[in-house]
């Protein structure tokens, strides 16, 4: 019988030899999610004796883990914003990055706005908005229903009230709302296959391929926007790192005015937020 100190041992060494960069990290993740004790838990109890059922389970994720599969899917669980959501192979994984998009759309919404979420994938972000903003006309958009299933259970698990939509961008939205905030796919077709093996294999392909140059659902975004945004409303994107010029270009050329661009904590560009003008008369 292995203690709890050895088993998350091996558990990193296994990890290790597969090339999983936070194995240490991984490993004990894994074996909080089967134990069900936190960190000072494990240092209390790490020289007993582990139970031989949660043994063999932790060895099987661990396992899932070497693999490449991403942890988030083996756990169903990721924290973003200080939320809980669950999280699987239909949706992309809530990244810290992505907590930016929300923290500036926080700026700009306020209690009882209407607030669309294109490509809402997990419903991370409309979700946050609805939890933290009070009386929120809330809606979230995404093509595909399997994400759309998960969106609605993380809506009920916390708390917010979010009306979720099957709609090819703004194919099924009817009306306007002050902000619209997106996280819509951006990679670069050719860079797909040099993304990570946990993303290129395990999270769905229509939620990161931007098509060839990366912009093209900027493109689309951008050119029903007006349709779906009051005058004086605000619009924000996350981008890519590099994309922070091209997506202001793509604004300005739609007329919008004060568009800036914010960059998250490692000093890349992240958001690309600006406004449709008031039209005079």
């Amino acid at each position: 019988m292995s203690s709890y100190d050895e088993l998350r041992n091996t558990g990193v060494n296994i990890l290790r030899g597969e090339g999983i960069a936070d194995a240490a990290t991984d490993a004990l993740l894994l074996i909080e999610h089967v134990t069900g004790m936190d960190r000072n838990g494990l240092l209390l109890h790490g020289s007993e004796g582990v139970p031989a059922d949660k043994e063999e389970e932790y060895l099987e994720l661990v396992g899932k883990r070497a693999a490449h599969i991403p942890l988030q899917h083996i756990t169903g669980h990721q924290e973003f914003m200080g939320l809980d959501f669950f999280v699987n192979e239909h949706v992309l994984v809530p990244r810290f990055d992505t907590e930016c998009l929300v923290e500036e759309a926080m700026l700009c919404v306020e209690d009882g706005m209407k607030v669309l979420d294109m490509c809402t994938g997990s419903g991370c972000v409309i979700i946050s908005l609805a939890r933290y903003k009070n009386d929120l006309e809330a809606v979230g958009c995404d093509i595909s229903e399997e994400a759309l299933k998960l969106a609605r259970k993380n809506a009920e698990a916390n708390g917010a009230c979010v009306k979720f939509l099957r709609s090819d961008l703004y194919e099924a939205v009817d009306g306007a709302f002050d902000v619209i905030v997106s996280n819509p796919p951006y990679i670069r077709t050719s860079e797909i296959g040099e993304l990570m093996e946990e993303v290129r294999d395990h999270e769905p392909l229509m939620a990161l391929d931007g098509g060839e140059d990366g912009l093209d659902f900027y493109r689309r975004l951008m050119a029903g926007a007006d349709d779906h945004l009051l005058p004086g409303g605000v619009i924000l994107f996350e981008t890519g790192f590099d994309q922070g010029e091209a997506v202001s270009s793509l604004m300005k050329e739609h007329g919008y005015k004060d568009v800036s661009v914010v960059k998250d904590l490692a000093g890349n560009d992240r958001v690309v937020r600006g406004r449709r003008p008031i039209l005079p008369g």
